[in-house]
């Protein structure tokens, strides 16, 4: 009994403590800041979300906050928590990352060079082969009215074929077969005698059964869990040897979680009814439901974003929801862990949520985008850093992708009346071939 009107006391006498943190030179808030918080003579531990926020119940009275992050300069902040229901308290932190490095930014060595362009068609989308020939999604006047495939082996047009459907995009499985995905079908494209071909699959098989698989070894499968509606995923190994499962590593947003799941509470009475049926009938959490359902179509959620690469025999695991990339074997078991942060003040930057991979040098170059400017920035994956961005020469380009050292990308000049060119662009650089399961590139993973 004793023990119980202590505990109620305690409940009625704290304080829910709200501290948020914010960038001091862009004011934008800082995720997993540690935070060292004292009060009585008791500390008590947090970590900011990807808001800058984190929460704490205290009793009112003199408190010391002590702030912990590897790009900012360590603060340590004094306040008083008044008996009151909720209190919020903002603070501001100074980076010092961006004194220690200069960003440095070239330029791409010459002019672009026009890849493909054509007078009647515009190109929509573009796949690499393996031996340098490109498939061409190219379109006369509009995609949704119409569109063509075309083998190009960079001189000329060895075979064209019309797509039966309303085309969307070209993507690459984790064989390297390029797929035309349709409104209503994917079209799997296979090349035979410098012929052009393709072959029905169903939309529903292709997402479920093979966009998931990421890449293969000689007895293992790579693949995620990942869903566009749910804010966490995982990745796993299959080894085909003795059919056993392996998870790699999980990825998740706590904030964007804990928003999807409380959705729940919002909800009328109709609603959780019927997630609570859809639980019986299923086992998955009602509160799932509802943000599946519900919570997606807000503005505040966001699908999540942490792709893996491989190359020679590591995995590239970025997770940005924890600032780490992180590293394993060919087996998936864990090497090493550095920090990033160029995901770090994604409006004065320019980052743009997309990581490339050269499937030849198997390097690996984070997009950003300023003023209408693409810049191509090289991840040195022993640090996490970059060190120097390179700078597009056009504005406003669009399907960026890097192949042995060269930065392809469709482009038209603005209020032009040409069609979509394709160019490329020589980067600074001469990174000999690693081992690139050709495929593994192109699946910046979100499972996607």
């Amino acid at each position: 009994f004793i023990w119980s009107m202590n505990l109620a006391f305690s409940q009625q006498d704290s304080v829910r403590v709200i501290l948020e943190v914010s960038d001091k030179q862009f004011g934008e808030p800082v995720q997993n800041v540690n935070l060292t918080i004292t009060a009585g003579g008791v500390a008590h531990y947090r970590q900011t979300g990807q808001k800058g926020r984190a929460e704490i119940f205290l009793r009112p009275g003199n408190i010391s906050v002590v702030f912990s992050h590897p790009m900012y300069q360590g603060e340590q902040f004094n306040r008083k928590v008044s008996a009151q229901d909720s209190l919020k308290f903002t603070f501001e932190l100074q980076p010092i990352r961006s004194k220690e490095f200069k960003e440095v930014v070239v330029k791409a060595p010459g002019v672009p060079d026009t890849v493909f362009s054509s007078k009647r068609l515009s190109v929509a989308d573009f796949e690499i082969q393996r031996n340098g020939d490109l498939v061409l999604l190219a379109y006369p006047k509009q995609l949704k009215k119409g569109s063509e495939l075309l083998l190009y082996n960079g001189q000329e047009i060895i075979n064209s074929f019309s797509v039966p459907g309303v085309a969307e995009e070209l993507v690459r499985d984790y064989r390297g077969n390029p797929h035309v995905v349709c409104a209503e079908n994917v079209f799997g494209i296979y090349i035979e005698k410098n012929r052009i071909g393709i072959a029905t699959i169903e939309k529903d098989y292709f997402l479920k059964y093979l966009a998931p698989i990421l890449d293969t070894n000689k007895t293992k499968i790579y693949f995620s869990d990942f869903n566009p509606v749910y804010p966490a995923f995982s990745y796993f190994t299959y080894d085909q040897l003795d059919s056993t499962y392996m998870k790699i590593c999980n990825i998740q947003d706590d904030l964007m979680m804990e928003l999807y799941r409380s959705e729940y509470k919002w909800v009328d009475v109709r609603t959780k009814l019927w997630a609570k049926n859809k639980e019986y009938q299923t086992g998955i959490d009602a509160e799932i439901w509802v943000g599946a359902n519900y919570f997606t179509q807000s503005i505040y959620y966001k699908e999540l974003y942490a792709p893996m690469f491989h190359r020679n025999d590591s995995l590239f695991v970025f997770d940005y929801y924890k600032d780490r990339l992180r590293v394993f074997d060919a087996e998936g078991e864990p090497i090493d862990s550095v920090s990033i942060y160029h995901h770090y003040q994604p409006k004065s930057s320019g980052w743009k949520k997309q990581l490339i991979q050269d499937p030849i040098t198997g390097v690996i170059y984070a997009v950003f985008d300023k003023a209408g400017f693409t810049y191509v920035g090289r991840i040195d994956t022993k640090t996490g850093e970059i060190t120097e961005k390179v700078r597009m020469e056009f504005r406003y380009i669009d399907k960026i992708s890097v192949h042995n050292n060269n930065v392809y990308y469709v482009y038209r000049p603005f209020e032009s009346i040409q069609k979509r060119y394709l160019y490329k662009e020589r980067l600074p650089y001469e990174f000999g071939a690693s081992k690139v399961p050709y495929g593994m590139e192109t699946s910046t993973v979100t499972g996607k």
